[in-house]
């Protein structure tokens, strides 16, 4: 009998790092060659399976698959899809059975978020029931950091990182300029439920008085009255206002500010336009000059100023993926531990995906300073080792290189579904 081989797939949005887990995954099956035969990638996410599009990762060199940990964006393709519970759509999860049978996949690596963690579970499960032979793993990433049981989670860091930069010199900026000019700057982060990225930005803030002075979080309903006061009386005091906006902001009815009515393929509000709601209220209100920003897809591609532990970490997880399911483990996640003590340490353990899927981590109030709309030095605590070192990818012509692949497909074996 031919050795069994491995399904590695990429899911939601993707981020600076989630390639380095790609990395890991990949050259750690490498390592494993007498218990693993070949490894797939699924093109564009768990579509790939469904699809029977499954790319042979064998056929990429060790450098291409080393480039990949220096590389943003998901390398194989990812997708905004969930499959539905088993009792509602059994032909989605027979149809990944029979794709794994026929390419005679016995381990099931998702890279993903909290709709991944569930998807993974449920994989898991089924095959137990069909009597299939399939060890499932997820593997964790996601720059919201709102997975459970993991201290953080992969991707965050480098978001925590750009955000903080770039919130720190648009600061820098506003300041130079706003005895003339803009006296109001808003920057809009992502973070539907969780407020961790507009918390990072916190970070920028190395002095009392430094921006931002106003962080929005999706933990803290929306007053429009304080909110406006806390405006007024910066720009009164200082000369300017730099403002870092969740995306997820909302009211005490639990209305986002940037709901523009569309859901995404997981049913999420689609959201974006918080900055110039607020914007457009600032001037109205207070009539001030303004300038805003939404970070959008920048933070999460910008692999350019990622961080060093992030980088790690993000290699760790995935690399403990495969070695977790080596030793049998089934239906678990690897997850970051940050250990006890002044310095920041860290190892991997292991997390039931009970307990990941369908839950949610926001940032607990401790966090959020008493007027809420700031960080407290808990919370400095726990951001500031995630954002540390530069994991600079080589440059040429004063660009980043980045790594291409082959991305070749295997034959199909099913018809198409």
């Amino acid at each position: 009998m031919s050795k069994a081989n491995a399904f590695y797939a990429q899911s939601g949005g993707v981020t600076a790092v989630i390639n380095a887990s790609a990395c890991g995954v990949i050259e750690t099956a490498r390592h494993h060659k007498q218990q693993i035969g070949k490894l797939y990638a699924g093109r564009n996410g768990i579509l790939g399976a469904l699809h029977e599009e499954l790319i042979d990762t064998s056929k990429e060199s060790d450098r291409a698959i080393r480039g990949l940990a220096s590389t943003p964006s998901g390398a194989f393709g990812s997708c905004r899809y969930k499959l539905r519970g088993i009792e509602e759509n059994r032909v989605e999860y027979a149809r990944l059975i029979d794709v794994f049978k026929a390419h005679n996949i016995r381990y099931f690596f998702y890279n993903g978020g909290g709709d991944s963690a569930d998807t993974c579970l449920k994989v898991s499960q089924l095959s137990k029931t069909m009597g299939y032979d399939l060890i499932a793993i997820h593997v964790p990433k996601t720059i919201d950091n709102d997975l459970p049981i993991t201290d953080n989670s992969p991707g965050f860091g480098s978001v925590a990182k750009y955000v903080a930069i770039s919130t720190r010199e648009a600061a820098m900026d506003v300041a130079s300029m706003c005895e003339t000019s803009t006296k109001v700057f808003i920057l809009e982060v992502m973070g539907r439920h969780a407020g961790w990225i507009a918390g990072a930005a916190g970070l920028a803030a190395n002095q009392r008085g430094a921006a931002p002075h106003v962080i929005l979080f999706p933990e803290v309903a929306f007053d429009r009255a304080a909110f406006l006061s806390k405006v007024k009386s910066t720009v009164e005091r200082i000369g300017y206002c730099v403002i870092v906006a969740s995306e997820g902001a909302q009211t005490a009815d639990g209305r986002f500010l940037s709901d523009s009515g569309v859901r995404d393929a997981f049913g999420h509000a689609q959201l974006g336009g918080v900055a110039p709601t607020l914007a457009a209220m600032i001037n109205s209100e207070l009539g001030y000059k303004y300038h805003w920003a939404v970070s959008d897809y920048l933070q999460r591609a910008a692999r350019h100023i990622a961080s060093q532990v992030d980088v790690d970490q993000a290699y760790a997880v995935g690399k403990a993926a495969v070695e977790m399911a080596l030793a049998g483990k089934n239906g678990v996640m690897p997850a970051i531990h940050r250990k006890a003590g002044a310095r920041y340490r860290w190892e991997i353990i292991e997390a039931d995906l009970r307990k990941v899927a369908n839950r949610e981590k926001k940032m607990p109030r401790r966090f959020i300073s008493r007027d809420g709309f700031g960080i407290t030095e808990t919370a400095r605590r726990y951001f500031e080792p995630l954002i540390q070192g530069e994991a600079y990818p080589d440059y040429h012509l004063g660009l980043p290189q980045y790594v291409q692949l082959k991305n070749q497909l295997v034959p199909k074996r099913l018809p198409p579904f």
